[in-house]
């Protein structure tokens, strides 16, 4: 993957796609704002979803064993991948053993993550997706710049010129109700004559082995009832323990993420049932790099996202430079610490630096994931080059002397004019050195 810095250059030159972050991620805090201070307990909230993502990840073998059982004796097949090569196989293997030429597809960052769909075309088989801004994306080659709203750098006018080039010939008018209304015409035929839906899911239930998917458009509920065969492509931090810990994640996250009250749809499944739903069930339960963020205490905190984007749209490095920099279907402050982590450091060390350590992603954060002493963490971590090993090293020779640092800061003063702008410049605002230093100012007021 590019850097993102060079990756970041690209996207700010784009004015149309800052724009559109801009409309975007405004009205998107406002509502969130607005629902989040309804709430008079919204903090014990946070607490105790913060508390119950911190027993999974310490309890998270008794909780995937627990799982599995539950699954199982409910009816459902479950198998374990340990990277995405194994999911993507198992995932193919079952399409193909029913024959199907096409799935529809719930939205899903997971199976974004192993490339499932890049895998299955491989294989000859078609996955549709059926969330509406991943039709446009995959309509178009593009992909997600955002983990809610994945063509959130789209308006609706280029939306409306794409379908009259793919799925819509002739329509003229880009209102978001004929828009939307022309997806649901393409879609509603493939959701009838599929013979596999795939998803992944927001939550896992240990004590039950309930799965659940929480959307806003009704096309997950589509794909996760109508095909006779689903497949739940599923990471294992997913887990809460109790069918009651939902009580808490279905309160933080739709007002995080969408700034409502609740999801307009929250499907929930927990085995196979004669007549009704699919007569087949299967799970995948995916590693990927997840076991390795277990062993670091401190970066492990990532893996207690629940995918809300509610730091995105606070970012004001996301929010100028859209999800693409990034390299990664995890963008934003939530993916500059579990890609790194995920891919290991040495295939993403430009990303935690990708932040300004502001802190309103953590304030934001409904399970109180510390994104900023993360980033600090991996930041430690990346190899440093020889150049900055130097700088820091004569840096801290200047600060141990008084009169070196006297004399560095009269120098700064006298060369400040001639200095050429330098990466860092680029992009950011330096400050102005004072005309006269404190000591300086003090001795004189003295005499």
């Amino acid at each position: 993957m590019s850097s993102f810095p060079e990756a970041a250059r690209a996207e700010l030159a784009n004015v149309q796609l800052r724009t559109n972050l801009l409309n975007a991620t405004d009205t998107i805090r406002a509502k969130r704002a607005r629902v989040v201070a309804e709430v008079p307990d919204w903090e014990e909230l946070r607490e105790a979803g913060r508390a119950i993502k911190a027993d999974v990840l310490v309890r998270l073998d008794e909780y995937l064993l627990q799982f599995e059982a539950n699954f199982q004796a409910a009816g459902g097949i479950v198998h374990w991948a340990r990277d995405a090569d194994e999911a993507n196989s198992i995932v193919v293997e079952v399409v193909r053993s029913h024959g199907a030429k096409e799935v529809v597809k719930v939205k899903s960052l997971t199976t974004d993550e192993i490339e499932l769909n890049d895998a299955l075309s491989a294989a000859g088989i078609h996955a549709l997706e059926t969330d509406f801004a991943e039709l446009i994306l995959q309509l178009d080659g593009d992909w997600p710049s955002h983990i809610l709203v994945p063509a959130i750098h789209r308006n609706r006018s280029e939306i409306r010129d794409l379908f009259a080039r793919t799925i819509a010939p002739g329509i003229g008018s880009d209102d978001p109700q004929v828009l939307a209304e022309a997806a649901r015409t393409f879609l509603r035929e493939r959701f009838l004559t599929a013979g596999v839906g795939v998803s992944g899911a927001n939550f896992a239930v240990a004590e039950t082995g309930t799965l659940c998917v929480v959307e806003s458009e009704g096309n997950g509920r589509m794909c996760t009832t109508l095909p006779p065969v689903l497949v739940t492509v599923l990471g294992i931090e997913k887990l809460v323990p109790r069918f009651a810990d939902l009580h808490v994640f279905l309160q933080l996250l739709p007002r995080s993420a969408t700034g409502e009250r609740m999801n307009p749809y929250t499907s929930l499944w927990t085995g196979v049932t004669d007549g009704d739903g699919p007569q087949e069930l299967h799970v995948v339960l995916l590693d990927n790099g997840r076991t390795r963020v277990l062993r670091d205490e401190i970066g492990r905190q990532a893996l207690a996202c629940i995918r809300c984007s509610a730091c995105l749209n606070v970012c004001p490095v996301y929010t100028r430079t859209g999800g693409h920099a990034y390299g990664s279907v995890y963008p934003g402050p939530i993916g500059a610490i579990l890609t790194p982590q995920l891919r290991g450091i040495e295939n993403a060390a430009s990303l935690p630096f990708a932040s300004s350590l502001c802190g309103a992603c953590y304030e934001v954060c409904p399970v109180k994931i510390d994104i900023p002493a993360v980033l600090v963490h991996l930041r430690g971590q990346v190899q440093a080059s020889y150049r900055e090993r130097a700088l820091m090293r004569a840096v801290a020779w200047m600060f141990l002397g008084r009169r070196r640092f006297a004399f560095a800061q009269r120098l700064a003063r006298a060369s400040q004019r001639l200095l050429a702008p330098r990466a860092w410049t680029k992009t950011r605002e330096l400050k102005s050195i004072p005309a006269e230093s404190f000591r300086s100012w003090w001795r004189r007021e003295r005499t």
